[in-house]
């Protein structure tokens, strides 16, 4: 079981490192910002990518689960201002609420 979860992560960075590489050279060449997607190779964005790459390809999500978590946290200004009207408390309250239940999972 052990060799399967490793390939499962070496298929998920080859295929993140992949696409990071080709959103790299495809940005030399068409450059994103220009057409108003500068958003598409932002750094922070790679972690966004990686985290859905690694959800779709690894058995374990819980290293998905953690760089989404990252990007989120890195993003909360981002992330509440496409909630809308919603209070700018709500993102960090559901993430605590979210932190202490996962907690309280793992002390069962």
């Amino acid at each position: 079981m052990a060799h399967s979860n490793n390939k499962d992560t070496y298929l998920a960075t080859a295929i993140t490192m992949i696409v990071a590489g080709l959103l790299f050279l495809t940005d030399k060449l068409i450059d994103f910002s220009s057409m108003g997607y500068g958003w598409v190779v932002s750094k922070d964005n790679l972690l966004l990518f990686a985290s859905i790459i690694f959800l779709i390809v690894k058995s374990d999500k819980s290293v998905g689960i953690i760089l989404f978590v990252i990007w989120a946290i890195l993003n909360m200004g981002l992330i509440v201002r496409l909630l809308g009207h919603m209070s700018g408390y709500l993102l960090p309250v559901t993430l605590l609420v979210v932190g202490l239940f996962l907690f309280y999972l793992y002390k069962r």
